[in-house]
């Protein structure tokens, strides 16, 4: 079943247009990539599905409810979850209070304490630095606490967005890793990705954006074989 349906989605900046029609699905319990280079447009489709940027046309319907006249917050509130490319963490705050903050819309509900816990699971080495300053811990651990506080909110679907930006192979393959045991443990995951092969090798299916536009879709690893994708996007 898909969880958000994305019906001929169009989107500008005024007058410049830079999606066209884009239609895709993200399917319930799944990891689904959405890749492509720098400019491609993968930004933009997400201040749409997140409710910053307006629609020229289409729409984008998440558990039967169309998304168009919600704000962000509402968006929020409804489990879609995104973190952010970069990590945007509050760099003069604790590791506990950046994660709490990605359950603040979530009020005084009991089980934000049960999802702490869970975070701290997931990400052990959070729990021994929860008292230190966010912005004093490496790229990978900041990366953590992006993915932590995005977990707080209690996400349906979880989009990750840029996650191997700027980080060591070794790290990426530990985050990736993560992720897979996120989505394992029940949540649905858009990995976003400008490494095509890392999206691929660690999605099920996946959509291939190329100047605003679906220039491919399928499963991903019928994908990784494919020969345009080999040619353009894993330079072999």
């Amino acid at each position: 079943m898909a969880l958000i349906e994305v019906k001929n989605l169009s989107v500008a900046y005024g007058d410049v247009q830079v999606l066209w029609g884009i239609n895709l699905e993200i399917e319930e319990g799944k990891i689904i990539a959405l890749v492509g280079s720098n400019g491609s447009g993968k930004s933009t489709f997400l201040k749409a599905l997140s409710g910053l940027l307006p629609y020229k046309e289409g729409d984008i319907i998440f558990k039967g409810e169309s998304l168009k006249s919600l704000t962000s917050e509402d968006i929020v509130k409804r489990g879609i979850i995104h973190v952010p490319e970069g990590r945007r963490l509050f760099p003069d705050m604790t590791v506990e209070e950046n994660l709490l903050m990605g359950a603040y819309i979530r009020g005084n509900d009991p089980s934000i304490k049960e999802d702490l816990d869970y975070v701290y699971t997931t990400f052990p080495r959070l729990k021994e630095r929860r008292l230190q300053k966010a912005g004093s811990l490496s790229g990978g651990e900041q990366q953590m606490v992006a993915i932590g506080r995005g977990l707080m909110g209690k996400p349906e679907v979880f989009i990750v967005d840029e996650m191997s930006l700027g980080l060591a192979p070794l790290i990426v393959d530990n985050l990736i890793e993560i992720i897979k045991k996120i989505n394992s443990d029940g949540k649905t995951v858009l990995l976003v990705e400008q490494d095509v092969q890392l999206a691929l090798e660690n999605s099920d299916y996946a959509y291939v954006l190329d100047t605003g536009k679906i220039a491919m879709e399928g499963l991903s690893k019928d994908l990784l074989q494919n020969p345009e994708v080999k040619k353009v996007y894993l330079g072999m």
